[in-house]
């Protein structure tokens, strides 16, 4: 395995899988921002601008199918001063994606080849369990190692914090917790221990609650803009693109611009993950197809009844399905009539070359 290239995480599952997709003239480089359709692409030999070759840009089919940040691609380095020529896109180990906003139903590719993603949520004033679950089904949905930083705590008491974590803990997250102080500092050696070379690491969570700051204090110099935060204690600082910084330390962080949309879409396996308590007790309902909403026999009902299962744990899992179910039939629809349009303007060119 190329040691230079390790350090950028390029190990060997891409090695791998990478093997037929890398021509004689070309060479890996890791995607670090994105910006519309201009690339920063990171290889051993230096940071570089690069852009889509234009088969590369024909042959996609989705947004899916284009490079985001922390992605691995095909790249035909120049010989002078022009950008790089990314052909190919590499296998993806990992993913973060959401609903795109608004009413489009579709995919939005967040960041990938993520090990570990920190969901950051400000205490008090950003402190949710709702918005913490809808985090955590975009993390396992996408093969990532969850971790939650409860950041800010300088602004609450110890007893007030004790119980923030009793409350996630009772709503049945198991996700690691850490509290931080970027103003203290508290915490932060216990961050920076989780963070080891050649690993990249995601940081989520809405804006303002301080990602940009933890970036800095972690570099120890302003790699990124911050603002003062304001009178109520929540940031005012909103980052603009996805990016990829290697820190001294070797490790990779990724700092996401804070999303006011968590649509949910295609999250069945983060779902189950993210509710495995309420999937053990579906497991032993009398109907596989149980809605676990009004049926006999239904475990899930019987949890609720007796108290073992919590029932805002359990209105929060009828929430996030129901709209994950809308979605996913929307978005199913959506493909169809697109294969639809395809067929017809293939049929419609046929016909015009008679």
């Amino acid at each position: 395995m190329n040691t230079e290239l390790s350090t950028l995480g390029f190990d060997a599952w891409f090695e791998q899988r990478a093997a037929d997709s890398l021509q004689p003239a070309y060479r890996p480089a890791r995607i670090t921002a994105v910006d519309r359709e201009a690339f920063l692409v990171r290889h051993p030999a230096g940071e570089i601008r690069a852009e889509l070759a234009g088969k590369f840009r024909y042959a996609a089919r989705s947004a899916l199918d284009l490079p985001c940040v922390g992605d691995w691609v095909a790249v035909q380095w120049p010989d002078s001063g022009g950008p790089a020529l990314i052909h190919q896109l590499l296998p993806r180990k990992t993913f973060l994606r959401r609903k795109s906003p608004g009413k489009t139903v579709d995919f939005q590719l967040i960041a990938a080849n993520i090990d570990v993603a920190f969901i950051i949520q400000a205490v008090p004033h950003d402190f949710n369990i709702h918005r913490l679950e809808r985090y955590l089904v975009m993390a396992h949905e996408g093969r990532l190692a969850p971790h939650i930083i409860l950041s800010k705590t300088d602004l609450i008491a110890a007893e007030e914090l004790a119980r923030l974590i009793a409350e996630i803990r009772a709503a049945g997250i198991t996700a690691p917790v850490l509290p931080l102080s970027n103003s203290t500092g508290a915490g932060l050696d216990d961050f920076r221990a989780l963070l080891a070379p050649g690993r990249t690491y995601c940081l989520l969570g809405s804006s303002g609650v301080g990602k940009s700051t933890l970036i800095n204090r972690l570099a120890g110099k302003e790699v990124l803009d911050t603002q003062a935060v304001s009178g109520t204690g929540e940031g005012t600082h909103t980052t603009t693109r996805r990016q990829l910084l290697l820190l001294e330390s070797g490790a990779m962080l990724i700092d996401t611009p804070g999303m006011r949309e968590l649509g949910l879409l295609g999250t069945g396996a983060g779902m189950d993950t993210t509710f495995r308590d309420i999937g053990d007790y579906a497991a032993q309902c009398r109907f596989p197809d149980c809605t676990h909403t009004q049926e006999p026999g239904c475990a899930v009902l019987a949890a609720l009844e007796t108290g073992e299962l919590d029932d805002a744990r359990y209105q929060s899992f009828l929430k996030l399905k129901k709209e994950a179910d809308f979605h996913n039939l929307s978005y199913a629809e959506k493909r169809q009539k697109d294969r639809a349009f395809g067929k017809f303007i293939k049929t419609a060119k046929k016909q015009l070359r008679k």
